[in-house]
């Protein structure tokens, strides 16, 4: 799946044959995705780490995304609730993920599923190499 939102641009065609053997080989990754019949719907890709505050495993949400053609369907709150499902049911203390300032109709979406902006607010940093 591709969407504008994101890193701006369409992924390089070179990258997407490593993806999904990536992911297999991380220990850290668990997804998640819905179809409707044959076709993907939306899926999200999730990383697991460890909250030293709480001493307890979390889900992190890296990568989230409808297809445009099964948004508004309610598709969205479903994959959210089903990775709360299982975190849940697995022992997890939290979920959280990262979100685009300007992506306001995800944001509406997390809201609407329970997600909450840090207090304090946290901003997310990176270098690049």
């Amino acid at each position: 799946m591709e969407d504008k939102i994101g890193m701006g641009k369409p992924m390089s065609g070179a990258l997407k044959p490593k993806i999904i053997e990536g992911l297999r080989g991380h220990p850290g990754y668990i997804g998640f995705f819905a179809c409707i019949g044959e076709e993907f719907a939306a899926l999200a890709n999730c990383n697991i780490n460890f909250s030293t505050w709480q001493a307890m495993p979390l889900i992190n949400i890296h990568d989230f995304v409808v297809s445009p053609d099964f948004r508004g369907q309610g598709i969205g709150i479903f994959l959210l609730e089903e990775i709360e499902k299982y975190a849940r049911q697995n022992g997890f203390c939290r979920i959280n993920l990262e979100v685009s300032h300007e992506n306001l109709n995800a944001q509406k979406l997390y809201k609407k599923a329970g997600f909450k902006e840090c207090n304090p607010p946290n901003y997310f940093w990176e270098k690049r190499f």
